[in-house]
């Protein structure tokens, strides 16, 4: 089935777009989620709860790319679920290493200005990404944004750790630079 027609399912508020969406976007939704938590119950669980948040939130929200907007509800689930379960000494330090990877060229304090800065960092970020070559912004986006594993990004490209390791190094340095010269403050 197609997205619009998924869509369309969701606002008629017809129950087969949750079986609709678990049947395309599942195992997408499982990987956000176990990349995240790397437990398979907690994911199968945050994908479930995409599927309740999707009939919650479609309508008043049309997506354009219901693959992101399903990807976006289970990173966010996932990741408030990472947030409580460290609390509790659970999880295996993927998301903190991850995000701690990327202190060096983000901003790291929220404060009412920078949240208002938000958009314009979200979309500096974006106009460097998409400079990039497709394989570069692929590696960077499942590192930073799905949170997978070096390893698992090397299998799934065919590259060796330490190849994965220096292309995201180097990216980094050029997106602190870039994120300079746009005059955003690191």
């Amino acid at each position: 089935m197609r997205d619009h027609e998924i869509i369309e399912l969701y606002w008629a508020r017809n129950e087969s777009a949750i079986a609709a969406t678990a049947e395309k976007y599942g195992s997408y939704c499982h990987m956000i989620a176990y990349n995240i938590l790397r437990n398979k119950e907690d994911a199968e669980e945050c994908s479930n709860d995409t599927y309740l948040g999707a009939w919650n939130s479609i309508p008043p929200q049309r997506p354009n790319r219901l693959s992101i907007y399903l990807g976006k509800i289970t990173r966010n689930l996932a990741l408030n679920r990472y947030k409580r379960y460290t609390a509790e000494k659970r999880g295996h330090g993927q998301v903190v290493l991850a995000l701690s990877e990327l202190e060096a060229c983000v901003p790291s304090e929220t404060t009412v200005e920078q949240t208002v800065e938000e958009n314009e960092l979200a979309a500096a970020i974006d106009r460097f990404l998409y400079a990039k070559p497709k394989l570069n912004r692929n590696i960077f986006v499942r590192r930073y944004y799905h949170l997978y594993a070096i390893r698992d990004i090397a299998d799934a490209y065919g590259m060796s750790e330490s190849k994965v390791t220096s292309l995201l190094f180097r990216m980094r340095n050029e997106l602190r630079r870039f994120l300079e010269k746009e005059g955003i403050m690191l």
